[in-house]
């Protein structure tokens, strides 16, 4: 069964893991398959990661390829319709890059997140002036109009976290560095990091910070990244695979094949046990954030 999602993000990723499966069956490799449809391979492979929306001939054309039977092409052209579908942070415009449509739209999706942050403090928990000045670095050149439509749709997304129906479970461990660094300087870092102390004490948020007397950990040599799970089908499958993201400078990177996503996740019980439990990490907070304001 096809799985109804938020926006358009999760029916392209579902489309195109069945199209690749179809055609891995089918053995023909992605060269074949773009000169029979007379299509680059560029595209075979943005369809078959879910960057695209397709229409419904372009299915029923890959579908005839790979030798589908008539049932599964029916419902493969109905799920092409639901990829046109947008999510509310289109709304955004030009402004937003399109690889990060891509996350904003698994985020929507997600039920739970694990994330860790060596860097920064992760967007989900940002102060508006924290926010603004990371937003301010990262593209200097951004007019005044877009950083605003920036900035609004973080805080926006940070809405996840904070409903009363159905809010995002996330489990947050940032490296005792984001505490140090003071971005936008003391009053920005003294009210983000009470901010971090509030949002800590939500239910279905659970913070730790690994402190620098822990040493070498796991975090050191993997870098920042986050694990996204979704909501679980019927029959108590996953409906997407979970996914594990980081962001570089001019995209984002995603994961979800098992062996790739277990590794991350070893790595993140390695760090969640290096880090100081929620109590310890709460009076840390508290006292560089009153650092800080002495300062």
């Amino acid at each position: 069964m096809v799985e109804k999602t938020t926006g358009s993000t999760v029916p392209r990723r579902q489309l195109g893991r069945y199209l690749r499966d179809l055609r891995g069956r089918a053995g023909i490799t992605v060269r074949a398959a773009a000169r029979q449809l007379e299509w680059s391979e560029p595209k075979i492979w943005r369809i078959e990661t879910g960057q695209t929306s397709m229409r419904s001939l372009d299915v029923q054309a890959m579908c005839m390829i790979y030798g589908a039977p008539a049932d599964l092409t029916e419902v493969l052209m109905a799920l092409a319709k639901e990829t046109k579908s947008r999510g509310w942070w289109h709304s955004y415009g030009d402004g937003i890059p399109e690889w990060f449509n891509l996350y904003v739209g698994l985020e929507e999706a997600a039920v739970s997140m694990s994330a860790y942050q060596s860097e920064l403090v992760p967007g989900l928990l940002q102060t508006d002036d924290y926010a603004r000045e990371i937003i301010r670095i990262h593209e200097p050149d951004l007019s005044d109009g877009d950083l605003e439509d920036r900035l609004d749709l973080r805080m926006v997304r940070q809405n996840r976290i904070s409903r009363d129906t159905n809010p995002l479970q996330l489990r947050v461990v940032v490296a005792e560095s984001v505490l140090r660094r003071p971005i936008g300087g003391v009053g920005v870092m003294s009210r983000q990091l009470a901010h971090l102390v509030y949002v800590s004490e939500l239910a279905n948020v659970t913070l730790r910070v690994a402190p620098f007397e822990t040493g070498a950990h796991y975090g050191v040599v993997s870098g920042p990244f986050l694990v996204l799970r979704f909501p679980k089908t019927a029959d108590g499958g996953d409906s997407e695979p979970p996914t594990v993201y980081s962001e570089g400078l001019t995209g984002g990177l995603y994961l979800d094949k098992p062996a790739e996503v277990e590794q991350f996740e070893t790595a993140y019980r390695g760090i969640w046990e290096a880090a100081l439990d929620e109590q310890g990490s709460r009076r840390l907070l508290a006292e560089v954030a009153g650092s800080y304001v002495q300062g």
